[in-house]
């Protein structure tokens, strides 16, 4: 089977579009996929809307892009951005907002790509191969303290710096790390000791696809975003694939979904909560048997409580 045959399993599909779809508006509203990726979600919230409804898309990846392509559907759109642009939307017209954090798997099993240790192909790693830099390219002038920095931060690898050395050291010697495998087998040369069932690699790659893509501050910028663009009784949904990008969610949720009080001025009004927080959710053992990459899935879910801004 090749790689571009190779399909994507959606974790947590129906759990996530049955909580979009709480929304007050239900079926009647317009909704974000701000992560469309092989579009699962997305054609399941579009077989439950009405002939009122609308999805719009976001997605920086150019086959994710092609994917789309294929719903010939007048209530569907795509935007070839990032989702740190949900805020270009207008104020308070959206009523969900979907956000899929996760690699596919026909970007993970794409050698060309460069996500995966476990295909030899060119050091990529980038979510939208028209811009920006590769990790090659990075390596290829990156000082040992700002790959320690990425890897350790990241990645959360305790061997940082000793691999960070490595790659440079190799650089020196031999020229800059330009494949995957040469990647892996160095990091696996350099790490002594390794989690069970995990290849040592894993962080490393982990941490380079992070900051390449700038993922935790896209992030970031998403979820502030949501705030301005859902309507009141909208729902945010956020599936999370690591705790890196978890503790940005829940913390986020829970700063808004309390009333904020200026002790300096004791008679003012607090500040009311923009969110009501809808719990969080993890796949069901039948799917983690039947998709092991959705084990470290975890879904937190919100709800719009107050007029946007």
């Amino acid at each position: 089977m090749t790689p571009t045959e190779l399909t994507h399993k959606t974790v947590l599909l129906t759990e996530a579009v049955d909580e979009l779809l709480q929304a007050g508006a239900g079926s009647d509203g317009s909704y974000v996929d701000a992560t469309f990726g092989r579009g699962g979600h997305s054609r399941l919230i579009l077989s439950r809307l009405s002939a009122q409804g609308r999805l719009q898309a976001f997605d920086k990846d150019l086959e994710a892009i092609a994917e789309a392509g294929r719903i010939d559907d007048a209530r569907f759109s795509i935007r070839h951005e990032g989702f740190s642009l949900l805020g270009e939307l207008p104020p308070g017209s959206v009523d969900g907002v979907l956000m899929d954090l996760g690699i596919s798997s026909p970007q993970i099993d794409s050698p060309e790509r460069g996500f995966s240790f476990r295909f030899e192909g060119p050091l990529d790693m980038r979510m939208d191969t028209t811009r920006g830099e590769s990790v090659a390219d990075w390596l290829a002038t990156a000082t040992v303290d700002q790959i320690t920095e990425v890897i350790r931060d990241y990645g959360e690898e305790r061997f940082a710096f000793q691999i960070a050395k490595a790659l440079v050291a190799r650089r020196q010697e031999r020229g800059p790390i330009s494949t995957t495998t040469d990647l892996a087998q160095l990091v696996a040369d350099t790490v002594k000791t390794r989690e069970p069932g995990q290849n040592p690699a894993t962080r490393t790659f982990q941490a380079f696809r992070i900051f390449i893509n700038a993922e935790l501050a896209e992030l970031e910028q998403a979820l502030e975003a949501s705030l301005h663009v859902l309507a009141v009784g909208g729902r945010l949904v956020v599936i999370s694939f690591h705790s890196l990008e978890d503790r940005i969610v829940k913390q986020f949720i829970a700063k808004h979904s309390k009333e904020v009080v200026d002790r300096r001025v004791p008679f003012a009004e607090p500040v009311k909560m923009r969110l009501k927080a809808c719990g969080r959710m993890r796949p069901s053992e039948a799917e983690v048997r039947g998709n092991p990459r959705s084990r470290s899935a975890i879904m937190r879910m919100a709800e719009r409580t107050e007029v946007p801004a």
